[in-house]
């Protein structure tokens, strides 16, 4: 007993000395079905091994297959919230999601400005179930004070052409250097486009392109192949676990490339709890052997469950 107490010690000490994982702040809205929101993101931030601070910026009311309606919280608990952690954890991240009202923004906006030096990333979510008006308030104030702010700009083509570019009028797509050139007007850094269609004529049907670009161009991507199915949750599970790889300290190639890898094999596991859209998996990395054998292409189950599609979609 005392020869093994000395290198009992030694275990211990070495233990507390371990570096903490990073600690990635989210401000995000409520999402009841767990697909995306806050939910999303500290399943994300945990998978990539950061521990993540969730800051509630609006409930949201959904189900699996549409948003019904959503309540602000009052800017004054929005910034209470984030202010009492921050008080006592150091943060090496923010992952920016849906702030529920242009006061969110406002609120949330003034947090980051004093913390000019840890990395931002911003997702742009589709709002077309937000009243027009509503919505228009909440875009101009997160172009005014949040992308000056915003190291990545994550979002799909369409999402961030509507919001970058509205006027486009031309019968061709915007490019991602396009978009990066519009948020670079407004400080933002980086853009990370989702959901490109790319043309068949270079790499035949059922393929999106994923780009990241700055107002040079065209930095790094992938292209994968299409889904067959819908997901909720996509967008805050890419922009969430690149936030928390840049929160670990990798470089912006690396991290983005890491962050669609884990996006794709997410979604790959997706799985349908309700009757609506495909959930990712963020931990299809701890199934056990025997689970990641099990025959993809077996018929629906006799309860009715739908079977996995042609990307394994279960």
């Amino acid at each position: 007993m005392t020869a093994e107490s000395p290198l009992s010690e030694a275990d211990a000490a070495a233990s507390q000395e371990q570096a903490p994982p990073a600690c990635v702040m989210s401000f995000n809205a409520s999402d009841p079905t767990g697909a995306g929101g806050i939910a999303g993101d500290v399943a994300t931030i945990a998978a990539m091994g950061a521990h993540a601070l969730p800051v509630v910026a609006s409930i949201v009311m959904r189900d699996t297959a549409e948003v019904f309606d959503h309540h602000a919280i009052d800017p004054d608990v929005i910034a209470e919230q984030a202010r009492s952690i921050l008080e006592d954890v150091t943060i090496a991240a923010w992952k920016v999601g849906f702030l529920g009202s242009a006061e969110g923004v406002s609120a949330v906006a003034e947090i980051l400005s004093d913390y000019p030096d840890v990395p931002l990333v911003a997702y742009m979510p589709n709002l077309s179930w937000v009243e027009d008006d509503e919505q228009q308030t909440y875009l101009d104030a997160f172009r005014e004070l949040v992308l000056p702010q915003t190291e990545v700009l994550v979002g799909s083509h369409q999402t961030l052409t509507d919001f970058l570019l509205p006027d486009w009028d031309n019968e061709r797509p915007a490019s991602a250097r396009e978009l990066a050139v519009a948020a670079g007007e407004h400080g933002t850094s980086y853009v990370l486009v989702t959901s490109m269609m790319v043309p068949a004529s270079k790499t035949g049907d059922g393929f999106m392109d994923n780009v990241l670009a700055s107002p040079q161009g065209a930095i790094t991507g992938e292209k994968f192949e299409r889904f067959e199915v819908s997901f909720v949750g996509a967008g805050d599970t890419l922009s969430a676990a690149l936030a928390a790889l840049l929160g670990s300290g990798a470089e912006l190639h690396a991290a983005v490339g890491e962050a669609l890898a884990f996006l794709d094999q997410a979604l790959d596991a997706g799985f349908r709890p309700g009757m609506g859209n495909v959930v990712p998996d963020r931990f299809f990395w701890a199934l056990s052997p025997d689970d990641e054998g099990e025959d993809d292409g077996a018929d629906a189950p006799a309860d009715g469950t739908p079977p996995k599609g042609p990307r394994h979609v279960h």
